[in-house]
């Protein structure tokens, strides 16, 4: 999505103008929110897990995951823990 192209700034003589100006960026903003809300909704669509291998398998993904951010954690702790620190051994 590409970001609006910004106007030049225009002069406004009268109340009126100022007004009608106000109108029309209030109901822009309007348009942007509803925009924002439908594209935010579809973002965060809850998934349903159908079937039970598909839930045991999730899990297990999970677990590995989880498992090979411990890993990688640990690791990096030894070798740069003089970064967080603790003296080395």
């Amino acid at each position: 999505m590409m970001l609006p192209v910004r106007n030049p700034q225009k002069t406004y003589h009268t109340l009126d103008e100022i007004q009608l100006r106000k109108e029309e960026l209030a109901a822009q903003m309007q348009q942007d929110n509803q925009r924002l809300s439908a594209l935010k909704s579809q973002l965060f669509v809850s998934r349903s897990e159908s079937t039970k291998s598909e839930w045991i398998t999730s899990l297990i993904s999970n677990g590995i995951t989880a498992f090979d951010t411990f890993m990688l954690v640990r690791k990096l702790m030894k070798s740069y823990s003089f970064l967080f620190g603790r003296k080395r051994k």
